[in-house]
């Protein structure tokens, strides 16, 4: 629950307007912007290929497509996947680890799961090398009592020994850090005397709760990425202030917030999936102001899809989020779900017969057969040309010498013959197969939680979102689809509207019934004035303060935590009780009266709100026509469950009150959206077309 209060005066008056802001958004393939313009309502937009040796130069490449005056920017927003990247390629700078006597190899020995739940063996490689963990003498119990004072010369050699080792980041680990970081403390003193650089990660300072092993993998993915973090906004710094910009950039965080690039590299775990995050932060924002708060969220690309969870315009976010097996990164962060279905996914005949549609993907190079440049293999992009939802005009514009005929000949032969299939007939069926590995993912995020998806809207963006997302939401029973103005750049447009945020969490574990409420209430007054505290260090203005408070909880004797959110931060010990009884029923449908509830962690979201960006401007509304005939670019032949005469529409073309009753296409710059037959969509006043599905309508 979230509590809304006027930014402290001093806050208010360190920062002025920002008028000119750029959100940019670095992916894998293309590097997006979006320049909003308020004192003149104008905005640009930009799609520039990412240059992956030095992510600096496609930012300012954007910029200078977008025809940008840097020096005149206000504020530039940034999602990066420096870390991302760097985490899933495992391309990590070398790192030492120092921990408590004994527990050396708290990293390797896990949580007792496999990398594959089947089979007698499976490859995991920990994020650190043995040889690079020391242990020392120090020691406390759980309640933060000394057992074992810290043995500094101890310390002083195993930094010495991993400096000699040309370790460039080092992370100090010790056992209950959380309940007492003494010795964390006097530690991080000692290795700053004597370390380097300042690449230095004291465990509990950036995550203090319970539980060594997620602790400790979380503090050694921060600092195996500082280093490299810290290099890159540190150059894209450089570049932008060659070219006369004068401000703060802000980068993107996982938890959907932004922060100081000053400050970014110090907690870089937390910009791990700042990509996804940023996509989802903007569909919160768009849901809000199209007064349709709860929502799901569907980001197709070319390799894979993610989706999550919007209920009353607040995304999901999760402190428990496993990027890979064994590699449990514990800071907040937006809860996505990924599947390996995109347009690129490639659909093949297994040896038993089955049609199976991804994980393998062709990617950009060579891609789909479509794109000309070498692929040969059917993906769901190719199925959907074969079934005329992509224009076919396209493939005179690629080089390869690509036909139509030729593509249907590859499905034809990869897959039709195997299942007695025509070439379209084969193209569908990829189709469908995709489509229900996307819903699976939906199904991830709502049903599986305990929701119910006929209670949400389907928001799709991404390149390919809008192409699928009718036939999903049909299949889960979901009413209507929100297609924002620009699906493609919605990143982009989830830096400029994303909001300050930080938070915290900290572990009592303690049983319910004996907690000391009164330092329960303590902690949630300390996590809240830090936060406060960090977003008035911000050269950013905010127009008020919300706070979110919530504990984590579970039965006595059970592994996994329920988040209970509450209505303030001073509860009493029978509402927690009556909270998490409730909320434990609406996830699993079990009452447990006879076991006791125990309280683990206490979490504060300080959250400091922007001014308003009107989305209406993405689209121009010079460019729309004045009838839907007068947007009509044409008809082709589009396969539903036969080929129909469909209307193509041109998005940008129409009217501002248009409404059309599928079957139709609506063609974009960055996207193609689907209106399957019986469907009605409509635009809203920041120009999002609302599809309600036929069984709703």
């Amino acid at each position: 629950m979230d509590q809304q209060v006027k930014p402290d005066e001093a806050i208010a008056a360190s920062v002025g307007r920002q008028s000119v802001v750029a959100g940019i958004d670095v992916g894998g393939t293309f590097t997006d912007l979006v320049l909003f313009d308020a004192a003149h309502g104008t905005v640009r937009l930009a799609k520039v290929p990412t240059t992956l040796d030095n992510q600096a130069f496609g930012v300012v490449a954007a910029l200078d497509a977008a025809e940008a005056d840097i020096a005149a920017l206000d504020l530039i927003v940034h999602g990066t996947t420096t870390t991302t990247n760097a985490v899933l390629e495992r391309q990590l700078c070398k790192t030492g680890f120092i921990t408590t006597m004994g527990f050396r190899d708290v990293l390797e020995l896990g949580r007792r799961t496999r990398p594959q739940a089947y089979g007698m063996k499976g490859d995991f490689r920990p994020i650190i090398p043995r040889d690079l963990r020391l242990e020392i003498p120090e020691r406390l119990d759980a309640r933060g009592e000394i057992v074992t004072p810290l043995d500094e010369d101890a310390l002083k050699s195993a930094i010495q020994a991993l400096i000699d080792k040309d370790c460039e980041a080092l992370v100090i680990h010790f056992l209950h850090a959380y309940a007492n970081p003494v010795h964390e403390l006097r530690a991080g003193e000692i290795a700053a005397e004597l370390w380097p650089n300042g690449n230095i990660t004291l465990g509990h300072s950036l995550l203090s709760e319970s539980r060594e092993y997620e602790r400790g993998v979380t503090a050694a993915v921060n600092a195996s990425v500082q280093p490299l973090l810290r290099r890159y906004v540190e150059r894209l710094a450089d570049t932008l202030a060659g070219r006369g910009y004068r401000h703060d950039v802000l980068v993107m965080n996982g938890n959907g917030g932004m922060v100081s690039a000053r400050h970014v590299a110090r907690e870089a775990a937390k910009t791990v999936m700042s990509g996804p995050a940023s996509g989802v932060m903007a569909a919160a924002y768009t849901g809000r102001r199209a007064n349709m708060p709860n929502l799901i969220t569907y980001d197709m690309g070319g390799t894979s899809t993610d989706v999550a969870l919007i209920r009353n315009a607040e995304p999901t976010v999760s402190n428990e989020i496993e990027v890979e097996y064994a590699m449990p990164i514990h800071v907040p962060m937006v809860d996505v779900r990924t599947v390996g279905a995109g347009g690129g996914s490639i659909a093949r005949i297994t040896p038993a017969g089955l049609l199976q549609v991804g994980p393998e993907s062709a990617g950009s190079t060579p891609g789909p057969i479509c794109y000309g440049r070498g692929g040969t293999r059917p993906t769901i992009s190719d199925a959907n040309l074969l079934l005329g939802r992509l224009d076919p005009a396209r493939l005179n514009k690629v080089q390869g010498g690509i036909t139509l005929d030729g593509v249907k000949q590859i499905f034809q032969t990869e897959i039709g013959d195997t299942l007695g299939l025509d070439a379209i007939e084969a193209a569908a069926a990829v189709i469908r197969i995709g489509n229900a590995r996307m819903a699976d993912a939906v199904r991830m995020v709502s049903v599986s939680l305990g929701e119910d998806p006929r209670d949400f809207a389907l928001f799709a963006f991404g390149g390919a979102g809008p192409l699928h997302a009718s036939a999903i939401a049909r299949e889960l029973g979901i009413p209507k689809v929100l297609a924002p103005s620009r699906p493609g750049i919605t990143n982009a447009l989830g830096c400029v509207v994303a909001d300050l945020r930080h938070d915290f969490v900290n572990t009592v574990n303690r049983p319910l019934a004996v907690a000391d409420m009164d330092a329960v209430h303590e902690l949630f007054a300390r996590q809240s004035e830090e936060g406060r505290r960090l977003i008035g260090k911000e050269a950013v203005a905010i127009r008020e303060i919300r706070e979110i408070t919530s504990v984590d909880m579970q039965f006595i004797g059970q592994t996994h935590l329920l988040r209970v959110p509450l209505p303030g931060p001073a509860p009493t010990r029978q509402e927690l009780q009556q909270r998490f009884e409730e909320a434990y029923f609406a996830r699993f449908h079990v009452e447990l009266p006879e076991i006791r509830a125990n309280l683990v962690n206490v979490n504060t979201s300080v959250i400091g709100r922007r001014a308003e960006i009107d989305l209406s401007a993405l689209i121009d509304s010079a460019g729309r026509k004045s009838s839907l005939e007068d947007a009509k670019t044409g008809t082709r032949q589009v396969y539903f469950d036969g080929f129909v005469e469909t209307p193509i529409y041109w998005r940008d073309h129409l009217p501002a009150d248009a409404t059309i009753t599928g079957p139709a296409i609506i063609e974009q710059m960055d996207t193609t959206i689907i209106i399957e037959p019986g469907d009605v969509a409509s635009q809203d006043h920041d120009g999002n077309i609302i599809i309600t599905l036929g069984a709703a309508a």
